[in-house]
């Protein structure tokens, strides 16, 4: 059955290199444009709601110059109880993050949106309990360069594994892209999934 390309198109608003291996590793077939919007909190938001106006403003905002496509959106954040915990902007914030985070449970949400052809928008939560961990393990790790730019100063499939004691949840949500509720939402929405192995 041939299908006109303009019928499938799918767009990734985001830059994320996690999310975009993602998708390829589902073998869809799609466009990356990035959206560019303010993500400050809005005074007392809680998280699930934070990440669920992120992804919509994204996906909205890309959808308005994709005409026709499906566009999907999604936006991570790490809650320390009522505090979130966004990307840290230095090594200094880094340590900090995970200081705090070391023994304890936190929260991971993703917000997974979708705008122009189809309308939706779910909230995915995770629970990670982090080891406790030393001063020099913090600072091994901040010294690797990889928590900066990260929500919570951590990347769970990267060298951040050894951080974490426990996890309750989709593990794919906590590095960006909840899969299993990412792929109903797509089929819900009528995207078709023609797998393709990669080339």
């Amino acid at each position: 059955m041939h299908t006109h390309a303009d019928q499938t198109l799918l767009v990734l608003a985001s830059g994320s290199p996690r999310r975009r291996d993602f998708l390829s590793q589902l073998g869809l077939t799609f466009t990356v444009s990035a959206a560019d919007i303010d993500e400050t909190p809005h005074p007392g938001e809680e998280a699930a709601a934070y990440v669920l106006r992120l992804a919509r403003e994204k996906a909205r905002v890309v959808a308005g110059r994709s005409p026709g496509a499906f566009v999907l959106a999604a936006d991570t954040t790490v809650a320390l109880g009522m505090t979130l915990l966004g990307k840290p902007q230095d090594p200094a914030e880094a340590r900090a993050m995970l200081t705090r985070l070391s023994g304890k449970t936190h929260d991971v949400y993703t917000g997974v949106a979708l705008a122009g052809r189809h309308e939706e928008a779910l909230a995915v939560h995770t629970r990670v309990t982090f080891r406790e961990l030393s001063a020099g393990e913090i600072d091994w790790y901040v010294g690797t360069g990889e928590p900066v730019d990260r929500a919570g100063a951590y990347a769970i499939q990267g060298k951040g594994g050894f951080l974490v004691a426990r996890i309750e949840g989709s593990p794919t949500n906590v590095v960006g892209l909840p899969l299993g509720e990412t792929l109903a939402l797509l089929t819900r929405a009528g995207v078709p999934l023609a797998w393709k192995p990669a080339p």
